[in-house]
Order: structure tokens, then sequence, then C-alpha cells
């Protein structure tokens, strides 16, 4: 009797307590993607524009060390790092080992992205504006950013939500965002399609002002 009065006090309905936690997740999910985004697209912006003006120097060296992030499944990274960095002195909490491999991961897949916007930029076009007396700063503020922007900005989308949905994979790390606290709920709740039916809009929630926003610029541009 006294068993079963336990496991009556475990096994609990999803309720609005379940819901509020939940929503701190979703929260935690958002912080973690946004450095990660934010960070890792000026990395990346950076590393993209090197890699263009490098060419074979970069592609031989920052080249291969963006492609291993690219090419390595992200779980492996975040339990490599996670584990690495104790053992030169280091040690990392979660959150701060899955923002820094993110930022990593982030860069590598906008530097692909920002170096496609670069040379999508037609080289006449930038003659034209060196011609007319533009500095190479000036070239690329005036010319190749708002041109490339407008090339690339549907692919930046596309690693943004990608990243979004890959954070999922810090919860290995011990990180409660939103998967691992709906791996904790089904646990005790034993309600699976309740729970992760609500984990699905959370994730909608954090996925569409980026998709909308991004329809929104490219709709303005076209104008």
């Amino acid at each position: 009797m006294f068993e079963f009065a336990q496991a009556s006090q475990f096994f609990t309905s999803f309720g609005l307590s379940d819901l509020s936690f939940l929503a701190e997740a979703a929260g935690r999910t958002l912080l973690i993607s946004v450095v990660s985004i934010s960070i890792g697209t000026v990395l990346g912006c950076i590393f993209g524009w090197l890699l263009s003006v490098s060419r074979w120097a970069g592609a031989a060296t920052l080249g291969l060390f963006l492609d291993a992030f690219r090419s390595i499944p992200l779980i492996i990274q975040l339990i490599l790092f996670f584990n690495f960095f104790p053992i030169i002195g280091f040690p990392l909490n979660p959150f701060a080992a899955g923002t820094f491999v993110l930022v990593l991961y982030t860069s590598a897949l906008v530097a692909a992205v920002a170096r496609g916007g670069i040379e999508a930029v037609p080289v006449t076009t930038r003659r034209a504006g060196r011609s007319l007396g533009l500095t190479y700063w000036q070239d690329m503020r005036y010319i190749v950013w708002p041109i490339g922007l407008r090339a690339v900005l549907p692919a930046w989308a596309g690693v943004a939500l990608g990243v979004l949905k890959d954070s999922a994979l810090v919860s290995v790390l011990g990180y409660v965002e939103l998967l691992r606290a709906s791996q904790i709920l089904i646990t005790r709740t034993q309600e699976p399609f309740v729970i992760l039916t609500v984990v699905g809009l959370f994730y909608f929630a954090l996925s569409f002002p980026i998709s909308r926003a991004t329809a929104r610029l490219e709709r303005r541009w076209q104008q």
C-alpha cells in the first residue's frame, strides 16, 4: 500500500506547474540560441571575408578548421569539448561549454554563407565602384554588403533556425533546455504525447519570428 502511494505521488498528470517548467526551459533554449547565433554570425562573417580574400591559403588553413566543425556531428563536438576543458584545467558548466561549441559551429556555417554572399557580387560592379574613387572598405560597405546580404539572408535564416533546433543537443551535457525538460516530465507524468506537443509549440513560437522577419525583409528589398 505504501509503495502504491509513492508511485501515485511520482506519476502525476501534466499541470500548470509543468507548463511553467517548460516555459523556463524555453527561455534557456532562447538564451543559448541567441548568444550562439549572434556571436557565431559575427565570427562567421569575419571568417567568410578572410576566406574570400585569402583564397587558397585560407582554404588550406582556416577552411580546414571550419570544415571540421561543419563535418563532425554536433553531439560529438559537445561531448569532446565538455570533457576536454577540465583536462587542461578550465572546467566549464554545461551552458558555457554548450555556448562555446554552438558559437564555433554557427560561425563555421555562417562563414560559408558569408563567403558565398561576397562572391555573389559581380566583379564588374565592384570594379565600377573602385573606378569612382571608393576605397576597399567603402566598396565593402556600400556595394558588397547590401548586395551580398540580400543574396544570403534566406541561407542565414536557415542556419539560425537549424542552430535553434540543434541547441537541444546541449541536453547531453546536463543543460535543462526544452528537450531535457520534456524528458524529465515524460518520465514523471508518462504523458509523452501531451508534453511533446507542448514542446513542439514552444519551438514553433521561438522559430516563427525568425522566419517571418526574414520573409518581411525579403519583400521589402524586392519593392
